[in-house]
């Protein structure tokens, strides 16, 4: 496995600016709505509500807001017009995008998404044409800095996982889609501060980029990440650190 998205960690390390973070709040929200129509309002019975609920804590997204998206979708409202819709395509370099998607309006969003991407130096592709190229993980990440990373590595492993990775000052640990919760369950009982924890599509291999095709993917993902119907964006994109440290100066 060769590690989780570059770009989710670029994310990670950069913040959340007060205007993005109010997008997130609302992209949750919408996620909350469409988990609770799926399979009802009851976390404990609803696997998928569970884990985007456990996403929006770890996102600092207030109690009473995770609680007022659920009611609202108990209600019959909220999440009823949309609908799940995984777009792909190429970026500069050749590298692959994996665009997840709520919409109430594919040809809107379709459209958006292709205009993004041709000014951006990529294209859309046809479905199936980069999906492979990803495995369904569970992936939990940690503060490197707070733990001593060779004992938690070793729990982890004991615990079953697929994969343990330092890179910086995070550790990142694989799992199996449905072992997430059990994975994570495990750390907190051994005192581990989880920085966050995720479904995600983890690249198989990344594509390294020069400095030119970094900077243009690195902005294209931005502008992506920017459509209110866009939930998330995976690429196996390489950036050179040099790229990362200008992007996020």
């Amino acid at each position: 496995m060769s590690g989780h998205s570059k770009w989710s960690k670029i994310k990670r390390q950069k913040g959340v600016a007060d205007a993005s973070r109010g997008q997130l709040f609302t992209k949750l929200a919408r996620e909350i709505g469409v988990a609770v129509r799926e399979g009802g309002p009851d976390p404990q019975s609803n696997f998928k509500l569970r884990l985007v609920v456990q996403k929006a804590k770890d996102s600092n997204l207030p109690l009473e807001n995770i609680e007022r998206a659920i009611r609202r979708a108990s209600g019959g409202t909220d999440g009823a017009a949309l609908a799940e819709v995984n777009y792909e395509g190429y970026g500069p370099g050749g590298s692959a995008i994996l665009i997840q998607a709520l919409t109430d309006n594919r040809n809107r969003t379709i459209s958006e998404i292709r205009n993004i991407l041709s000014r951006g130096g990529g294209n859309l592709g046809e479905s199936g044409c980069v999906t492979w190229l990803f495995d369904a993980r569970g992936v939990i990440a940690i503060d490197a800095a707070k733990v001593n990373a060779e004992e938690v590595a070793l729990f982890a492993i004991d615990a079953g996982v697929d994969d343990v990775k330092v890179e910086g000052n995070t550790l990142e640990v694989y799992t199996q889609p449905q072992d997430l919760e059990m994975v994570r369950r495990a750390l907190e009982l051994k005192k581990i501060a989880i920085a966050s924890s995720e479904l995600s599509m983890v690249p198989k291999t990344l594509v390294k980029l020069d400095e030119k095709s970094a900077l243009q993917a690195l902005k294209l993902m931005d502008k992506l990440e920017e459509l209110d119907e866009v939930q998330r964006v995976y690429s196996n994109a390489d950036f050179p650190d040099e790229v990362v440290s200008k992007y996020q100066g």
